[in-house]
This record gives structure tokens, sequence and C-alpha cells, in this order.
């Protein structure tokens, strides 16, 4: 686990939790709930950064 998906599964948490928040009080609150817990799913899942692209060593001033 890293650091990214730890985050990614602390804003969830507190998204779910904003969102059961919205069912007992305001619903203002939902507005708040629902990006924030989309967006924790989008940290955990986004895989894209985890690639590393190769250095290309062609032209430049070493030849």
């Amino acid at each position: 686990m890293n650091s990214r998906e730890i985050y990614g599964i602390f804003v969830t948490i507190l998204g779910a939790i904003l969102i059961i928040v919205s069912l007992y009080t305001s619903l203002f609150v939902l507005i708040y709930g629902v990006p924030i817990f989309v967006i924790g799913l989008l940290i955990i899942f986004n895989k894209g950064e985890d690639k590393i692209e190769k250095i290309n060593y062609k032209g430049g001033k070493n030849k």
C-alpha cells in the first residue's frame, strides 16, 4: 500500500461519513459528501500515474 492508496481510502471514508451525516441532518452536506466520495474512489483506482516512462537518449549533445 502506498501513500496514494491510503489517502484515497481516507478521502473515500470521509465522503461516506458526510453522506451518512446528510441523511440525518441537512441535505446541504450531501453536496460536499458525494464529490468527495467520488474523488476518493478516483484516487484509489487511478493506475495511470504508476507507469514510469523510459528516457529516450537519441539526439542531443551526447552524440
